[in-house]
């Protein structure tokens, strides 16, 4: 007789699985940031999900024309969200994957800021005293466990870039709470890959029309399909699995795994583990996991 997994077990399961999908796009998008374009890129990126999603919300709970009303509210997310990847391409011209992954563990900490400024959303002392943690673990790692550094504010230009990427997905998070209408999850996200590709493609139609498309290595290919199918429709797909049967707090838990998961990316695609100092910075990060996870008593 096959053994069941219980429910709250197959949900952590699933963002075990979400946030090692998501680390990926760290350690591949380092491969590619110099190869093409970041708009270029990321509109190629947002047109290949937003077919998957499309294709998956026209089978799912269908596409319907009111379901798109207010259409400035997918505007706003979709400058988000393609802000940030954007951003994040650019910044992994010159950060390393691991720094970039530990500017993302700020994103709940600042996701409770704008949680707060846009809902009135309060956090419990628990989740205050993990968003801290995880905080100090993320500037330690950002800093390369250089106390100098960190008075000094001595910031590469690549982790300044994916901070304001980092402060967009903050923000975006919230704002989904607040403009969705009822409108199905798959829906509401086909809104906003819409409404970000043609933004895209506005802003960007002159480094799209320069990209030799013809021309790019192998590499840009299946990076950008990785990004599609897994950091977009699998990752989705995972989210909404774990949110029916995890508390939203140890749903966010999952992004201080970013990058723990991204060293281990790294040193499969042979470049290695970072040095000691910086180790510690993600231990802190696991820390506040810990935190999150952990029942209410």
């Amino acid at each position: 007789m096959a053994m069941t997994l219980p429910e709250g077990l197959r949900g952590h399961l699933a963002m075990l699985s979400f946030s090692a999908l998501v680390a990926g796009s760290f350690s591949f998008g380092k491969l590619i940031a110099n190869d093409i374009d970041p708009v270029a890129l990321t509109a190629l990126r947002f047109a290949l999900a937003g077919v998957l999603i499309g294709a998956a919300a026209a089978l799912g709970p269908g596409l319907r024309l009111h379901q798109f009303r207010a259409p400035w509210r997918f505007v706003i997310l979709g400058t988000l969200f393609g802000a940030y990847f954007v951003l994040m391409f650019e910044a992994l011209k010159t950060a390393e994957p691991v720094a970039t992954a530990a500017i993302f563990t700020l994103t709940p900490l600042m996701s409770a800021g704008f949680g707060w400024l846009f809902l009135r959303q309060l956090t419990t002392g628990r989740m205050a005293l993990a968003l801290a943690i995880g905080a100090a673990g993320a500037l330690w790692v950002i800093f390369r466990g250089d106390p100098a550094a960190l008075v000094a504010f001595d910031l590469g230009r690549g982790e300044a870039v994916f901070f304001a990427a980092a402060l967009a997905h903050a923000a975006y998070t919230p704002l989904v709470r607040k403009f969705n209408r009822g409108e199905p999850a798959l829906v509401f996200t086909f809104g906003m890959m819409v409404a970000a590709l043609v933004l895209l493609t506005l802003y960007g139609l002159p480094a799209i029309r320069a990209t030799d498309w013809a021309a790019l290595p192998a590499r840009v290919w299946w990076v950008t399909l990785y990004l599609a199918v897994f950091t977009s429709a699998v990752t989705f797909v995972l989210l909404q699995y774990a949110a029916m049967r995890l508390p939203s707090a140890k749903v966010m838990a999952y992004t201080y795994l970013t990058p723990t998961w991204v060293i281990g990316w790294e040193i499969v695609l042979g470049n290695g583990a970072p040095r000691g100092l910086v180790l510690g910075g993600i231990g802190l990060t696991v820390v506040a996991l810990a935190l999150l996870l952990k029942d209410e008593g």
